[in-house]
């Protein structure tokens, strides 16, 4: 299990989820030594057996651009607390720091920066050519309205989706009924509660010239 039990472990705080001080670009994940935890959701005919089976089902569309999100509350806001259609499950997919770092290594940002990518013909070039795209989104609060900074997207085609299911996973768990739980708590008035059964989510390790060129 990625989440196990929630007795005694670290909760977050409301003022932590609302953190103001937050740098713009920071990628914030569950994660330990050598794996992060990132969040997909998808119809229950796919997320089901993955979370069964600890991998994604022959009917998973490896050939169509996947995203991972290490945010749980962006996730929510993706997917309507998983209401949406089509995102019904909400998988936490626990993955490889090493796969994570190789999708960042050989990532483009999403869109056209000048002081970075210079001519826009080389850089859509290099969005063609490379394997994983990456997108800053305005993190969420418990209400899912957008905050101060950025959460990461990272997206996944070709070589980097057939890693990414075939290689990093170490583990998939179905938190559909955290998210549930979470936001019956939002639509209580309870917050602090619902910001104590939130994943921790740290400040993720990462080399800065990793993140050099995708930061804008």
């Amino acid at each position: 299990m990625i989440f196990g039990g929630r007795g005694g472990r670290w909760r977050p705080s409301l003022s932590s989820v609302n953190d103001q001080n937050e740098p713009r670009f920071r990628i914030r994940a569950r994660h330990t030594e050598s794996t992060i935890t990132v969040y997909q959701a998808y119809r229950p005919e796919i997320g089901g057996p993955a979370a069964r089976h600890g991998r994604f089902p022959s009917s998973w569309k490896r050939d169509r651009m996947t995203w991972i999100k290490p945010s749980f509350l962006w996730m929510m806001y993706r997917c309507g607390w998983g209401t949406k259609e089509g995102q019904e499950t909400v998988l936490a997919v626990e993955i490889s720091s090493e796969g994570f770092l190789w999708a960042l290594r050989n990532a483009c940002l999403s869109h056209h920066v000048p002081a970075l990518h210079g001519d826009r013909a080389d850089w859509k070039r290099q969005l063609r050519q490379a394997p994983a795209r990456v997108q800053w989104d305005p993190e969420r609060d418990l209400h899912l309205n957008p905050l101060p900074h950025r959460s990461l997207q990272l997206g996944l085609a070709g070589e980097a989706a057939a890693r990414y299911a075939d290689e990093w996973i170490v583990g998939i768990e179905d938190v559909t009924p955290l998210a549930t739980e979470v936001h019956a708590l939002v639509r209580a008035g309870e917050l602090d509660a619902a910001a104590g059964l939130l994943p921790e989510e740290r400040p993720y390790p990462v080399q800065g010239e990793v993140l050099a060129g995708l930061c804008a």
